[in-house]
């Protein structure tokens, strides 16, 4: 393990990135170590917060996991808009330095995408460049993925973070020409590894890095 602390985001919204966290958490406390997550925001139900939560064996209280939380299921902003409460960027970054005290692995899983606003002024790649942590990119992987994968990958790299490898996960049961062929075309044109196939359903992985 080259960092003790990841940031894990996705190419789009629907990219699985809650599922292949809770997968990669369960895969390092399998190796003992004593990780776990945090999902510093959330809009909508708090579904993935709790998965979160068992993933990291009950070791934090929902609110540790998930301090900025809005009930609109829209972006940050936009929440925090419709719910006249402004996102708290301070706390989203006390309560991330707070656990790497008390634990040796935290993964961060953003929300969206890696560019969706938390505030008029500030992105959530803003905000995990205050972090600093390498980025795993969670990629959707179907027809158009690898678009999406070099605009996000190089929009990482050009902030100045390191981007540790992507992991393409299959959302679809179904397999097609795009999705068989992704993971070899961007090891043509990536620059980066990419670290794993998650199939569809697949309930266990090991730690690839």
């Amino acid at each position: 393990m080259l960092s003790p602390h990841y940031f894990i985001t996705g190419t789009d919204t629907a990219a699985g990135k809650t599922y292949i966290t809770c997968l990669l958490i369960e895969a390092l406390r399998r190796q003992g170590l004593d990780a776990v997550g945090y999902k510093p925001f959330v809009c909508g139900e708090r579904d993935d917060a709790h998965l979160i939560q068992r993933a990291s064996a009950d070791r934090l209280t929902l609110d540790e996991i998930n301090p900025i939380w809005y009930r609109s299921p829209v972006s940050p902003l936009a929440a925090s808009l419709l719910e006249n409460r402004p996102v708290d960027l301070a706390a989203a970054q006390r309560g991330f330095h707070d656990l790497t005290q008390r634990h040796s692995t935290v993964l961060v899983e953003g929300a969206g995408g890696w560019e969706v606003p938390l505030t008029a002024d500030v992105t959530l790649a803003d905000f995990a460049a205050t972090l600093a942590l390498p980025v795993i990119v969670v990629v959707n992987n179907r027809l158009g993925a690898i678009n999406h994968t070099l605009l996000t990958v190089r929009n990482i790299q050009q902030r100045g973070l390191h981007c540790a490898g992507v992991i393409l996960n299959y959302v679809q049961e179904e397999r097609d020409a795009a999705s068989i062929s992704n993971h070899a075309v961007l090891d043509h044109c990536l620059g980066v590894p990419v670290l794993a196939e998650v199939m569809h359903g697949e309930t266990e992985i090991d730690w690839p890095l």
